[in-house]
């Protein structure tokens, strides 16, 4: 079993975003993207998923990765699920484990926590 987390300031993210309008195509995907949108502040939302992703690659011990590599989508009930892609799909199939994440967001914060653990 293996934890990662991370913590982001939700309007450094924003702000990158609106700097660079392009960097939420490098780091969300298309559903994830469409699903921040649809929400009443979007970067808070996106700010929730880059966490994800870092604490998913530090909890698999990715080094480097991909950040399409990691998509955060809403399961059936609602919770945060997890799909992983490319490496690192390739690593956890290769520790046999499966991920699963946990996130929150206040006015200023978004954090998100990772557990990898054996299948």
């Amino acid at each position: 079993m293996s934890v990662g987390i991370d913590l982001v300031e939700i309007e450094r993210l924003e702000r990158a975003l609106a700097r660079r309008p392009r960097l939420a195509e490098r780091l969300f995907t298309e559903s994830e993207r469409a699903y921040a949108e649809r929400q009443g502040r979007p970067g808070q939302h996106l700010a929730a998923r880059f966490c994800a992703k870092e604490a998913v690659a530090k909890a698999l011990g990715l080094p480097g990765f991909n950040f399409s590599e990691i998509e955060v989508l809403r399961s059936d009930g609602g919770a945060p699920a997890v799909r992983l892609h490319g490496a690192a799909a390739a690593r956890a199939e290769e520790l046999g484990v499966e991920v699963r994440v946990s996130l929150t967001h206040t006015g200023n914060e978004a954090a998100a926590v990772a557990i990898v653990q054996a299948v």
